[in-house]
């Protein structure tokens, strides 16, 4: 065992007495030593509950036969953080997280490592750790939260009720009391936020990709399956120890494009295209931003889940989960292992019926092609994301005038203030991994412009990215970034743009004499932040169309 270099031989004296000053009994000396990684933390709804889950997981460590040691790993919650300087520090978090796990698990020597987590940019950043250290790993999800309920069988769900309702209330739509209501009961308790936003997809694909137990993807933070999914995820980790079943013999290319197929058809969040390259990387897979699109056009959605949609975490659950997907899927989902010893085939044939009002059949999809688009055209040679799923049918090909920021709080006011009207474009940029620093989520001005009633006559496009949260036209992850002198650094007020989403096109109708004109008097951007930890994560980070990973260059 990986263990035996800290407890085993004369030599290994002074850290089997630091052991036993932790509390280590001898007799569990020649046990698998199993690091928890836990995201607890009172900051995150996704994450309150998981003291009760640490307990369930430790019960199931030493059922299985081994020792659990619990190590804590920060979160941020990315809605508290949005609108303001600490969106900043989100997306760079996945990287910390996945530092720190290798840093515990390799200075201590752990067998095999649990990985509690949940929200947006914590379970990615678990899940390039496991790629990374690859030693024998399982994935703890908490669970989403229930759907809140008002009068008359009413369901209110984070974004809907909070960040569209805001702008609701700007507008006079709605009335002081009824925006007490809404934000009331739009997060009635614990679980990450109820629809098919970044940390419930990421949930799901853990679950696709073979990384974690059935079931554990879907099942909510308040329910007795998910502390049995815990103890479970407990035992087996210290079985997989033995066997030496290792992430990257599950994480495979096949287990990847699995995921990207469920995430088409489920319509999920655009932040899993960042992320699923990034595991990828770890795990030595190569993973082309192409397939995306190639999966896309072959892959329908079958699902309209909130908040582009009408149903909830809850309502997929109960339909059959990620099993049932890949039972409507067939033969689209790939036959992979898992490390739990079933493969992906035999996890659809397990299922007997599917609720195919919530996860429709191949022969009756919601839309022909998947939740996610990639374009290319003059402002992103190197690709942009959108998640084509939440896009009336209205927008799906627009024209219109360009309003440049260069900061999202500068394009949040202009909105606020009425100032993006019908036929605009806003272009929101310097904004990307670099620029940002931190390529920031954009649902405020999203949401504001669904709001308003602007969503099938208004489109913003963006070097940074999206909640899973936002729907409307919404285009991000623009590469090559603003910061790096990409083609978004020089669109102007009043340039008209097109966007078509069928034809896979992001155009900037401009002449290429006046973009050479403009390309060379354009002069790098003073950095936004220049000292501290993530001053060091621009001068490291990649573009977007590779999963904004950190290079050692």
């Amino acid at each position: 065992m990986r263990s035996d270099l800290i407890k085993k031989g004369l030599e290994r004296t002074p850290h089997r007495a630091l052991l036993k000053g932790s509390g280590v009994p001898q007799s569990q000396m020649d046990k698998p030593f199993i690091g928890v990684a836990t995201s607890f933390t009172d900051l995150i709804p996704g994450h309150v509950g998981m003291r009760d889950l640490e307990r369930f997981i430790e019960k199931g460590v030493h059922t299985g036969g081994g020792h659990a040691f619990f190590f804590g790993i920060p979160g941020v919650c990315d809605g508290i953080a949005m609108g303001h300087k600490g969106m900043h520090y989100s997306l760079p978090t996945r990287e910390l997280i996945a530092d720190m796990v290798e840093s515990v698990a390799e200075a201590h020597r752990l067998d095999g490592l649990v990985l509690l987590t949940n929200c947006d940019k914590i379970t990615p950043g678990m899940l390039m750790a496991a790629a990374r250290l690859d030693i024998p790993c399982i994935v703890v999800t908490a669970g989403p939260m229930l759907s809140g309920r008002g009068q008359a069988g009413r369901k209110f769900s984070f974004v809907s009720d909070t960040f569209e309702a805001m702008a609701r209330y700007k507008a006079g739509v709605i009335s002081d009391k009824e925006l007490q209501v809404c934000e009331d009961n739009a997060c009635p308790g614990m679980g990450s936020c109820q629809g098919l936003f970044t940390a419930n997809t990421m949930a799901i694909l853990t679950e696709t990709m073979g990384m974690s137990l059935p079931r554990c993807g879907t099942a909510l933070a308040v329910s007795a399956l998910k502390r049995r999914i815990a103890f479970a995820s407990g035992e087996k980790i210290v079985e997989l120890v033995q066997n030496n079943i290792t992430p990257r013999s599950i994480m495979t290319r096949a287990a990847f494009e699995n995921a990207i197929r469920v995430d088409l058809a489920l319509g999920g969040s655009s932040n899993t295209v960042l992320h699923l390259l990034a595991i990828a990387h770890e795990a030595g897979v190569d993973l082309p931003l192409e397939l995306f699109d190639i999966l896309g056009k072959d892959t329908p959605q079958l699902a309209s889940m909130n908040p582009a949609g009408e149903h909830f975490m809850e309502d997929l659950d109960i339909a059959g989960g990620v099993s049932g997907v890949f039972k409507q899927l067939g033969d689209k989902i790939k036959d992979t292992g898992t490390l739990f010893g079933l493969t992906t085939h035999q996890l659809a044939e397990s299922i007997q019926n599917v609720d195919d009002e919530v996860i429709h059949s191949l022969d009756n999809p919601i839309k022909k092609e998947g939740g996610i688009a990639i374009l290319y055209g003059n402002i992103a040679p190197r690709g942009a994301v959108v998640k084509q799923s939440g896009v009336s049918a209205a927008m799906m090909q627009f024209e219109g005038v360009a309003r440049c920021f260069d900061a999202e709080e500068l394009a949040m006011s202009a909105i606020m203030e009425g100032k993006i009207t019908a036929g605009d474009v806003v272009v929101i940029r310097y904004e990307g991994p670099k620029g940002g620093p931190g390529m920031r989520e954009m649902l405020a001005p999203t949401a504001a412009i669904m709001g308003l009633g602007l969503g099938d006559s208004v489109a913003l496009i963006t070097d940074g990215r999206f909640s899973g949260g936002t729907r409307g036209p919404c285009i991000g992850h623009i590469s090559p970034e603003a910061a790096e002198g990409g083609p978004i650094a020089l669109v102007a007020d009043g340039d008209k743009i097109l966007l078509d989403i069928p034809g896979r096109r992001l155009e900037l109708l401009v002449d290429e004499a006046t973009m050479s004109a403009r390309r060379s008097k354009w002069q790098a951007p003073i950095p936004k932040i220049k000292t501290g930890w993530l001053a060091r994560y621009a001068k490291v980070v990649t573009s977007a169309h590779t999963g904004a990973i950190t290079t050692a260059d």
